[in-house]
């Protein structure tokens, strides 16, 4: 088949685009607002951007009443916001986190979970989950949309401190991904997680190279320098 987002139809029953860009990690994003009041919610359209400084963002579409997300609203008044990792054990509150609320109601609450205090931000982290990055606000692209949904807002930040459950660090001092269980959205209404992996090293001698796919810094610069 062949379409033109906007211009042609699909002719399909259901849009296909966000089922071609799969698996996407969750971006489950806990703020504060001005008046100390809590959120969160999770962004399907989330990603590092680099390693060194580490870098990710969270990309917001507007509300069905075409307004910007309480996550993009705090983050820009507070400077701060943390992601907290979805895992498949936490997928009925990460689903319930999801329900378009006003700013007043506090999705810890709502969803039962339990804050726990960030060391360097004041939004909280979502107790249970096993990695979480307090994060310093940067800068948010703006891209113009189809009313009222379409308009997006996509939020950058700098890493400031990163939370690691020890139970989830196996024997070799690695991230045990398959003991997590990562949530990750998929098209439509479906999900998926992670139990599975495998390995692929890049041919040839450039250490630099496979030390920036680990993402460490001071291995490729170490690297570098050989």
């Amino acid at each position: 088949m062949y379409y033109e987002p906007g211009v042609t139809p699909h002719g399909l029953p259901h849009d296909p685009f966000k089922s071609c860009v799969v698996p996407r990690p969750i971006g489950w994003i806990s703020t504060v607002d001005s008046q100390g009041r809590h959120n969160l919610a999770p962004y399907s359209q989330f990603q590092n951007v680099t390693f060194d400084p580490p870098i990710v963002m969270f990309s917001a579409n507007q509300d069905t009443r075409g307004q910007r997300k309480d996550s993009v609203r705090n983050a820009e008044e507070t400077g701060e916001f943390v992601w907290n990792m979805a895992t498949y054990a936490l997928r009925e509150a990460v689903n319930a986190t999801a329900e378009e609320l006003p700013p007043e109601v506090d999705e810890f609450e709502r969803a039962g979970l339990v804050k726990l205090p960030s060391r360097k931000v004041r939004p909280a982290r979502v107790a249970g989950s096993p990695i979480q990055f307090e994060c310093v606000y940067l800068n948010t692209l703006r891209f113009p949309g189809a009313p009222p949904m379409g308009t997006v807002d996509v939020v950058f930040g700098r890493v400031l401190a990163i939370h690691i459950d020890d139970e989830v660090i196996d024997e070799k001092g690695m991230v045990d991904v398959l003991k997590i269980q990562p949530l990750a959205r998929m098209g439509y209404f479906d999900y998926t997680y992670v139990d599975n992996k495998f390995q692929m090293v890049i041919p040839g001698s450039n250490r630099a190279l496979l030390a920036g796919l680990e993402g460490s810094a001071e291995k490729a610069a170490k690297a570098g320098r050989s």
